[in-house]
């Protein structure tokens, strides 16, 4: 699969599915701690240089943001308008659009497996909102000067992995030749199962993402993050209830 094209300025989702938020996430350092422009520059240097320091790793920045004699906005302009971002939060946007291009391969199993007519059209939302969020994730890390992953039909062969262990909830490549060999009312159960096992794979992702500290604070990664984990845990519940026997 070639790299997902990057269409317009701004990162658009598709409508989410209806159902409240996990949880509600920690909102970036850059909102809640907004400075009032009357106070001191040299206060205002302080607060940003201490807020560029990232527990646990190093806070990637541009140098031309790093004179501490520059206000809060002059920072921000000579950063591109771009907050500092973590290590982590590279490598959440690099196994997140691994993780994303696993679901591709598996909803595009859903018009040649028999699938009934509501598992084809989540597996369509799927497939269209997880094509846009690869696109973001694609932009985000190119505009930062990082390594951008192609989006390669993994196909359950060659599973992408971090740290030499699989991410969360990928599905091994025994569970794909599973779900790719099954039909009808078996593929649904399957197809089900495991998206489900997969969608909350990316929630844990984000999780970790969230607890690593001074990451998942700049705001562009943040927002998309809490949109995965509200977004994911909306179709989780939905796809249990598809799974359901109706009731008699």
């Amino acid at each position: 699969m070639e790299e997902v094209a990057v269409v317009g300025p701004t990162f658009h989702r598709a409508k989410r599915l209806s159902g409240p938020s996990i949880r509600n996430s920690p909102r970036p350092s850059e909102i809640d701690g907004v400075m009032s422009s009357s106070r001191p520059l040299a206060v205002a240097a302080v607060v940003l240089a201490s807020g560029f320091i990232a527990c646990g790793g190093a806070v990637r920045q541009s140098a031309a943001a790093d004179d501490p004699m520059l206000s809060p906005a002059a920072q921000a302009k000579a950063d591109g308008g771009r907050g500092p971002y973590t290590p982590a939060d590279v490598r959440f946007m690099q196994g997140m659009i691994a993780h994303h291009a696993q679901a591709l391969v598996m909803v595009a199993l859903a018009p040649t497996n028999g699938a009934r007519s509501d598992v084809r059209i989540l597996a369509e939302r799927i497939d269209v909102a997880q094509r846009d969020e690869i696109a973001f994730m694609q932009r985000w890390l190119r505009e930062r000067g990082e390594t951008v992953p192609a989006v390669h039909d993994m196909a359950g062969h060659q599973m992408p992995t971090t740290g030499g262990m699989m991410m969360p909830g990928m599905l091994s490549a025994e569970q794909m030749a599973e779900l790719k060999a099954a039909r009808g009312p078996e593929f649904d159960r399957l197809f089900l199962t495991f998206m489900i096992q997969h969608h909350e794979g990316a929630v844990t992702m984000v999780e970790q993402l969230f607890g690593s500290p001074g990451s998942g604070q700049e705001i562009n990664v943040w927002r998309f993050a809490s949109d995965v984990e509200a977004d994911q845990g909306s179709e989780i519940a939905r796809m249990r209830a598809m799974l359901s026997p109706p009731l008699e």
